[in-house]
């Protein structure tokens, strides 16, 4: 019984190494590797890039597809699938549950044309603020000081959207921490009605088991798969009489409950 005991402390301490070794070469690509490997370009895109937008999102999602490759590597009990059909969805607005911090940046490794939203007190850090307006991502806030920037980015995001971009949207707000499909904003919807463009639906799993909400560490000890599935395309008619806001919301809520 004591010879189990002791295998089980020499096993729990295993993974505890094996986690905090896998989180602080993951936050250290995220901290040191950008200030050292991946400032620099963004500082010639500022200056030279005919298309800061399109330049400082094609960086974003070159980091974090960085990041995840690195993920790959350290985590092999982590399989990854994320289907073809995904990958190639353009000119939509895509609407995901949220289940870890992770969920929007592991959509923007996959998408390199991309916009979303962020919460409106990111865009106050100095530098990293900077960064996300030159983005051309949206501040959860609309009023005050970000109403211009907005304004800009609403005029825009039809040619955005036209042009092959997709604008990546959390409608539940925040992180589920049981699963459960929380409340959708109308947000997401209201922007696929203005711009005519489909709502396409994904699905994640099990990157809360990956990188658990309330947790500093990664888990890399223990056999997971993330997906990233396809659970429908609505294609509504918004100039339609029968079409709803309302209706389009309830599909989308059901749709993520059956998924």
């Amino acid at each position: 019984m004591t010879g189990f005991s002791e295998c089980n402390f020499i096993m729990r301490w295993y993974h505890f190494l094996l986690d905090l070794s896998v989180t602080l070469v993951l936050w250290s690509y995220y901290t040191l590797g950008f200030v050292l490997f991946f400032s620099p370009f963004y500082f010639l895109a500022t200056i030279f890039a005919g298309n800061r937008q399109s330049a400082f999102q094609k960086l974003n999602h070159i980091f974090y597809k960085g990041f995840f490759g690195i993920v790959k590597r350290l985590i092999p009990a982590c399989r990854w699938q994320i289907p073809q059909e995904v990958r190639e969805i353009r000119s939509s607005v895509i609407v995901c549950n949220h289940r870890s911090y992770i969920d929007a940046i592991l959509l923007i490794s996959i998408y390199a044309r991309h916009t979303t939203i962020a919460k409106a007190r990111l865009f106050r850090i100095p530098v990293f603020g900077s960064m996300l307006g030159l983005s051309g991502y949206i501040p959860s806030e609309a009023g005050g000081r970000f109403a211009e920037m907005m304004m800009d980015l609403m005029a825009r995001m039809e040619g955005f959207l036209a042009s092959g971009g997709n604008v990546i949207i959390f409608p539940e707000g925040t992180r589920s921490r049981d699963g459960r499909i929380g409340r959708l904003n109308k947000g997401a919807f209201k922007l696929a009605k203005m711009c005519k463009v489909p709502v396409k639906v994904l699905f994640i799993e099990n990157t809360d088991k990956l990188f658990k909400p309330g947790k500093f560490l990664f888990n890399a000890h223990s056999p997971n798969t993330v997906t990233v599935a396809l659970a429908g395309e609505m294609n509504p008619d918004y100039r339609s009489d029968q079409f709803s806001i309302n209706g389009l919301v309830a599909e989308v809520h059901a749709l993520l409950e059956k998924t």
